[in-house]
């Protein structure tokens, strides 16, 4: 019987669930209408997922396989296969609404087999005694490396794959049940051609052994590069956790301190088992109902990088420029939003949702939900950042604001945290904080009460 191998967000052919699997195979995948007509022209995901996209085709054509592409909704395009005869679609689980609503119109068409080819863990296997899902991290955690074993990080093995005979040199666009070929270019899809500067994973594995001793210690520096450089991979696949889970114990064997960073995978899972456990968090608060202002001229002044605060406007101009963001900057920015100008903090959400390239929701929608107070395992409504002791500690003289904001490059960088300074400075073309840190702070505390 012909199966179907939906690529998506495990785009390598290393260590994947969908290549064990035996039998006739139609690889495929799917440059999904329903996502790319709601994208910017320039998004830069959108290139990086198409040269991936390009390679994995490229790494089955030399294993004997191939990868047949598609431009349309997985409804039309399945509704297509359906009438060549192919019953079963084999695909890694996604967890957040959209997909799980995507998904389960599918298995309406077809044989749905959800692999759980993106995390170590699946959601009904880390429970309470009573059956019920953790509701803190660190129980949850514990929980994890109770059940941890060897079995979990195991390489798959490569199944007895034929081919299915198919048209594999064209990109087919799919509608109505009628396709047309496409040249097989990101243009075709109506986006811009942009290279996106992504350090190879193996690469990233091999400098992360260098980092890996004083990431715990190092990591919440923003002058510092001491992160993985491993977060777009995890989100598209480009490597699989089980590698880095494997990578990591051959870490551990030779004397490296593996334990903290292993403990951020197990927080990635955390967020995917809460968001699959309580769909409602992404859209939803679960505790308290902050006070929230629709300013909108507040907001533009945020997105545009213009609030300020140049530790918040560097983050953001990394963001808009790179489409990545150094995770203490998240966290700060996060508070900032939902407590400094009282934002919701889905509204933050969705602006990182546009410009992250390592977008994952459960992720996002979780670290939006700590940030703002109102999650399941929240940070306290009342613990608020304060962005220039934040920007102080781990940006002590101003690197990273500096090389985000040369504007600035002139100015000490310990003006550069000083409050009393940046309300009466003189810098053209900056602005003043859009609101003083002390006031904002009492502001929210008088609302929230």
């Amino acid at each position: 019987m012909k199966k179907i191998l939906w690529f998506r967000r495990d785009l390598r052919i290393q260590d994947s669930m969908l290549l064990s699997i035996d039998g006739e195979v139609l690889p495929l995948f799917i440059f999904d209408t329903n996502i790319l007509n709601g994208l910017e022209k320039n998004d830069r995901r959108v290139s990086f997922i198409f040269e991936q996209v390009l390679k994995l085709k490229s790494d089955l054509k030399a294993m004997g396989l191939d990868l047949a592409l598609f431009y349309g909704t997985p409804h039309d395009v399945f509704t297509y296969l359906k009438t060549l005869g192919f019953h079963d679609v084999y695909a890694s689980v996604d967890y957040d609404a959209c997909a799980k609503e995507r998904d389960a119109k599918i298995a309406e068409q077809l044989s749905f087999h959800a692999l759980n080819d993106c995390y170590l863990f699946e959601p009904n296997e880390v429970l309470k005694k009573d059956g019920s899902p953790y509701l803190v991290f660190t129980p949850y955690y514990r929980a994890c490396q109770a059940l941890y074993t060897q079995f979990y990080a195991l390489k798959y093995k490569k199944g007895n794959q034929s081919l299915v005979n198919f048209e594999y040199n064209e990109l087919w666009s799919i509608k109505s049940e009628t396709k047309t070929p496409l040249h097989v270019k990101v243009e075709s899809l109506g986006f811009e051609p942009l290279h996106v500067n992504i350090l190879e994973p193996q690469k990233a594995l091999e400098i992360f052994t260098c980092k890996l001793d004083s990431y715990d210690e190092k990591r919440d520096f923003l002058n510092v590069n001491a992160t993985s450089h491993l977060s777009v991979h995890l989100r598209f696949g480009t490597v699989s956790i089980r590698e880095v889970v494997r990578f990591l114990t051959a870490q551990k064997a030779q004397g490296h301190n593996t334990e903290p960073f292993f403990r951020q995978l197990i927080f990635r899972e955390f967020y995917a088992y809460l968001l699959y456990h309580f769909p409602k968090l992404a859209w939803e608060n679960y505790k308290y109902s902050p006070p929230i202002s629709n300013d909108t001229e507040v907001y533009e002044r945020f997105i545009s990088a213009q609030t300020g605060y140049p530790l918040i406007d560097a983050a953001i101009t990394e963001l808009l420029t790179s489409g990545l963001m150094h995770n203490r900057a998240r966290m700060v920015v996060g508070s900032f939003f939902t407590k400094h100008l009282m934002l919701p903090w889905q509204k933050g959400e969705a602006f990182f949702a546009k410009h992250l390239l390592d977008y994952d929701a459960s992720a996002n929608i979780l670290s939006w939900q700590w940030c703002a107070g109102t999650g399941i395992d929240p940070q306290p409504y009342f613990r608020i950042f304060n962005p220039y002791a934040q920007s102080v500690k781990f940006d002590k003289e101003a690197h990273y604001i500096k090389h985000h904001l040369p504007l600035l490059r002139d100015i000490p960088a310990t003006y550069l945290h000083k409050e009393a300074y940046l309300m009466t400075h003189d810098i053209a073309g900056y602005p003043k904080p859009i609101i003083g840190h002390e006031s904002a702070r009492k502001r929210f505390l008088s609302a929230f009460s």
